[in-house]
């Protein structure tokens, strides 16, 4: 069930006001729990047994971490649990077809059949979330989870189900037991989030999608303008879409009482490959820096060793992002872009004389060359792209004028709202102004689409 269908909305209009009568009471929680799994039952009902078995497994396992001495044991199984759930479903097609080759390059006569396992709409981001709980409790930072309909509510809430953010247990769990005080301002905070979001997917995700998707599907038929006009909206594209589902997450969840993290913070305004990660994804990019990062050992093995870990938990990202070379490739170029601008950007000069905006636009390019490589169907495919883009003719492509006005008109409000403009931009009447102008653009010119989040792949 996607945010920007009809169903949701049948779901939503039925959902909401039961909750609303309910929040006060003890039937709250095994309400929000239905709802949620009858929300991911929705696109399968088979994914709620996984989740639910995901869920007990990890809420027995802080049981029994709680009182056993052997409690690195019990984290182990947690982590064995998790993890070979993601190898299973996410990565056994890929696996077996790389084994494969491995053994035709060997001249071995044996093909290991394909395995032909779905991957579960948001299984990465469920397994991410709970598995975080277990290490947090390992580590001291949280109280045990007493209630298993509780923490099933935390796993499953359904505005953050299928793609995040990525909520951690000290910050998500506490609003889930606290009885929610739905105010007029949440009420319309809420809704304006939503409408944002809507229109990221609908009048310029999915619109943006159009150009993009023709280029990309056969590289080879377009000269470096196109390629480069479609890899430039594929950057705002994705954005588009999974900043989109995140506003409208937040936004749903707002309504009922509950403030999910902040996810996108404007990234593509970074002066600093460090910064776009603080920026993008934020809830993911945090948990690869507690759970990977440090525990590899951070910037405390000294240059070498700050490097190296900084490489493997980039590569890991690209790889958790789907079960490609591509994924890993473009995790390793941004491991690459970091090695090369890391020390460059702690001098005196590169702070202090090299213009904002020329850091900006550097780092965008660089982000936007890292993006031909995920989005690209094949490594072939992708080196067709950036061959071409470098060494083909400048043949004028179809230029899609209204899309190029729609994300330069969202980047010019960007950089507005990170001036001194900002104070007027948050002013109500501008803020309504501009959720009105949404709601009249999707009625008048935005198409009905039921496409899918892009991240829900993942």
């Amino acid at each position: 069930m996607y945010f920007h269908t009809w169903p949701f909305l049948l779901f939503f209009l039925i959902v909401y006001p039961t909750y609303l009568a309910l929040k006060g009471t003890k039937l709250r929680l095994p309400f929000l729990l239905a709802a949620s799994y009858f929300f991911y039952a929705w696109l399968n009902p088979l994914y709620v047994v996984l989740i639910a078995y995901s869920t007990t497994l990890d809420y027995m396992v802080v049981a029994r971490m709680e009182k056993s001495p052997r409690r690195k044991s019990w984290l182990a199984v947690s982590i064995a649990n998790n993890l070979g759930l993601l190898g299973f479903f996410k990565y056994g097609t890929f696996v077996t077809d790389n084994l494969n080759i491995l053994l035709s390059s060997l001249r071995i006569p044996y093909v290991i059949p394909a395995p032909g396992i779905f991957l579960p709409a948001g299984l990465s981001f469920y397994i991410f979330q709970s598995l975080s709980y277990t290490i947090d409790y390992y580590r001291g930072n949280i109280e045990r989870e007493r209630s298993l309909i509780g923490y099933a509510a935390f796993v499953a809430l359904f505005p953050r189900l299928l793609a995040g953010p990525i909520e951690r247990a000290r910050n998500l769990l506490p609003q889930l037991h606290k009885t929610p005080t739905v105010s007029g301002q949440d009420i319309t905070d809420g809704l304006s989030l939503f409408v944002v979001g809507l229109f990221k997917k609908v009048a310029l995700a999915d619109y943006l999608a159009l150009y993009v998707n023709k280029v990309y599907a056969a590289p080879e038929q377009f000269q470096s303008p196109a390629l480069l006009l479609a890899t430039f909206l594929f950057a705002w594209q994705i954005y588009f879409d999974f900043s989109g589902y995140t506003d409208m997450a937040r936004g749903v969840a707002r309504t009922m009482g509950f403030r999910l993290m902040l996810n996108f913070n404007n990234p593509y305004l970074a002066a600093s490959l460090g910064e776009f990660w603080q920026r993008w994804h934020i809830s993911l990019s945090s948990w690869f820096k507690d759970y990977v990062y440090i525990p590899l050992g951070g910037n405390r093995k000294g240059t070498f060793g700050t490097y190296r870990n900084m490489f493997l938990t980039m590569v890991i990202s690209g790889l958790w992002h789907g079960a490609a070379w591509t994924f890993v490739i473009w995790g390793a170029v941004h491991a690459l872009g970091r090695f090369a601008t890391r020390e460059m950007e702690r001098t005196a000069f590169y702070r202090e004389k090299v213009p904002k905006l020329l850091k900006q636009l550097f780092v965008f390019a660089v982000v936007t060359f890292a993006w031909i490589f995920f989005r690209a169907d094949s490594i072939g495919d992708a080196w067709t792209i950036v061959t071409r883009i470098f060494g083909s003719g400048w043949a004028d492509p179809y230029c899609p004028i209204l899309a190029l006005a729609l994300v330069f008109a969202v980047w010019l409000y960007q950089f507005a709202y990170e001036s001194r403009l900002r104070a007027i931009l948050e002013q109500r009447p501008v803020r309504v102004a501009l959720v009105v102008a949404m709601i009249l653009y999707l009625a008048i010119f935005a198409p009905s689409s039921d496409q899918g989040f892009i991240y829900l792949q993942f």
